[in-house]
């Protein structure tokens, strides 16, 4: 099912030329993720006033979750996670029509682009991410389009995870990627700047742009990661009890198998819990939001220590 009209979602569609590819970047599937936000609208000033050589459509959507931006929360009035909610329900409460109608702005791409940063909640350490999918031409693809985001890790994960924007993508066979970087309450114009670079390297690898400028590309930590619910961010290292998290460790930080990232305390009982490295690796995830409940994920260490390619299985 197509959807030809969105009602709760705002497109600025750019169409350069009727030969090229044409890509869809989103940002504000959370409400709380800013720089993707404003990276968008700044994309939409750059193609409004560019000298480049364009060809083929871009089509962005700087807010997807209006309500939740609305809110300044992850999720709208209704509680439903948008990435947890697609393909949706024109039928149900909003967050599900929004699924909706965004997954059908997904299924009428040709590529597709997702930012997200940690929100409210979480650091993460600059990432481009895909699905392993099945299909091998358009899995070439996504590993392409992630390297050339220019990112310092780069993320193949399970593709089986459902009710997903990407998933959407997965199942029409449309080649996607998702970015996450920053998070915590802020909103830092190097962020911004990074995403924009990344979103003209993928214009770049798609040959829908011409760039004048030399890109230096970043040796890049570059994980297939193979393990059921590999890319589920909200699972790992989850806090054993109630209570207030306290990092010992940054974020980008080596870590080794058994270190301490980080101890919990509940100053209502008294007890407290230490936050363990369950692999050496990077530090790629870390809470900000200090407060916890248990089963509440604290941290997220990729094993992977230095640039190059890996592949991890169960």
């Amino acid at each position: 099912m197509m959807i030809g009209l969105e009602k709760n979602i705002k497109v600025k569609s750019y169409s350069f030329s009727d030969q090229g590819p044409h890509l869809l970047i989103t940002a504000g599937v959370h409400g709380d993720e800013w720089e993707p936000i404003l990276a968008v609208q700044r994309l939409k000033k750059i193609l409004e006033n560019t000298s480049l050589a364009i060809s083929g459509q871009i089509s962005l959507v700087s807010i997807t979750n209006e309500p939740a931006y609305n809110l300044g929360e992850r999720t709208a009035e209704d509680g439903k996670d948008l990435a947890r909610t697609c393909p949706g329900n024109l039928d149900g409460s909003i967050t599900e029509k929004i699924a909706r109608e965004i997954s059908g702005l997904i299924q009428k791409a040709d590529f597709y682009i997702d930012m997200h940063t940690g929100g409210n909640e979480f650091e993460i350490y600059p990432l481009a991410g895909y699905m392993l999918h099945s299909d091998p031409d358009v899995l070439n693809h996504q590993r392409s389009m992630a390297r050339a985001f220019n990112m310092p890790i780069v993320w193949g994960t399970s593709p089986d995870l459902d009710g997903r924007t990407l998933s959407v993508a997965r199942d029409a066979n449309i080649p996607a990627i998702y970015t996450e970087f920053g998070g915590g309450g802020e909103s830092l114009p190097k962020i911004i700047d990074s995403l924009i670079e990344g979103c003209f390297g993928v214009m770049r690898y798609l040959e829908m742009a011409a760039w004048d400028e030399e890109i230096k590309q970043r040796e890049q930590f570059w994980l297939e990661d193979f393990r059921k619910s590999s890319g589920h961010l909200q699972i790992m290292h989850p806090s054993s009890i109630d209570g207030i998290f306290s990092s010992q460790k940054k974020i980008g930080d080596i870590v080794g198998k058994g270190e301490v990232i980080g101890f919990v305390d509940d100053p209502l009982s008294g007890n407290n819990s230490e936050i363990i490295a369950l692999e050496e690796g990077v530090l790629f995830l870390l809470r900000k939001y200090a407060k916890v409940n248990k089963g509440t994920a604290t941290a997220g260490v990729l094993p992977i220590s230095g640039p190059g390619k890996y592949q991890l299985y169960e």
